[in-house]
């Protein structure tokens, strides 16, 4: 699908995009990386804990670049060719044989085709294998697809690749040297605070309202989660997520504005994702609150 948009090449438009339209607020510095490494013909690693941003960063930016909306591969370790390239449609093969006309394109064949990119989420989940596949792919600019004695060619620049990954994550793979020398690593952290509230506050437009309190607490519970013990640190999805349930709270009792109350009750829903953090979650929500 064409995005309304068209195609933005300029990182000082896409920032402005990234905000208005995704409600996105994204550092220059990491546009004009991914711009030059598109430029190059180079895949992009995002790096960095869960919930800062990586995957929704990176399907916008594919889509500004190409001017078309990417595909999303969700990686898993069965990830092989015939899931991400093609396949022979089983019916469709019996009717008219194993050829083209029986073949269907995959996320990756397809994109090459329609010259736009691909977000390849959690890359370290896949084989190496895999991931070599990924690169020669990229870095060759076609697909050869011997079954149908084909080898589909990239026709513009649309095609690029952005892929996501938690180095943090120990039960995950790990990346090999010959893989990080051939990507563009951006590293992702939490943001400064004055920017967490000002993607928070863009997430949170709509009524009811969140005072300057309110926001407070959510600001100093997340940092302090942060640096605590518990297993899953909450990312600024969990503060938007955190956020938006408190309204959600608010609204139903028919308020204008979210209170400290409604704040505490949506609380460990969001930010506890195990029984053993639930503990620290109520201690530092109630230093917070005072409670």
């Amino acid at each position: 699908m064409e995005s309304s948009v068209g195609r933005v090449r300029s990182p000082e438009a896409a920032v402005k995009l990234l905000e208005n339209r995704y409600k996105l607020v994204v550092d220059k510095r990491v546009v004009t990386l991914v711009y030059a490494a598109f430029l190059n013909g180079r895949p992009v690693l995002f790096e960095g804990p869960p919930g800062t941003g990586k995957t929704e960063i990176g399907e916008a930016l594919l889509e500004l670049w190409a001017g078309r909306k990417p595909f999303i591969l969700p990686c898993s370790e069965g990830y092989d060719e015939y899931k991400v390239i093609g396949d022979f449609h089983p019916q469709m093969a019996m009717k008219h044989g194993f050829n083209e006309e029986s073949f269907v394109p995959r996320p990756l064949l397809a994109a090459l085709i329609l010259d736009t990119g691909v977000l390849v989420d959690e890359i370290r989940r896949s084989s190496e294998e895999f991931q070599n596949m990924l690169l020669d792919i990229i870095d060759k600019r076609r697909i050869v697809v011997p079954e149908i004695r084909r080898v589909f060619k990239a026709r513009g620049t649309g095609f690029q690749l952005i892929m996501t990954s938690n180095p943090e994550d120990i039960a995950q793979n790990e990346l090999s040297d010959a893989f990080l020398r051939r990507v563009v690593r951006v590293r992702f952290d939490y943001p400064p605070r004055h920017v967490e509230e000002r993607i928070v506050r863009l997430r949170t437009e709509e009524k009811p309202l969140l005072g300057a309190e309110v926001m407070e607490v959510i600001m100093r519970v997340v940092s302090r989660l942060r640096t605590s013990n518990i297993s899953h640190k909450p990312g600024t999805s969990e503060s938007v997520a955190w956020a938006r349930m408190a309204q959600s709270i608010a609204a139903l009792k028919g308020r204008d504005r979210v209170s400290l109350e409604d704040l505490a009750e949506a609380a460990e829903a969001v930010l506890v994702k195990r029984v053993d953090d639930e503990d620290v979650v109520r201690e530092v929500l109630g230093e917070a609150l005072n409670v």
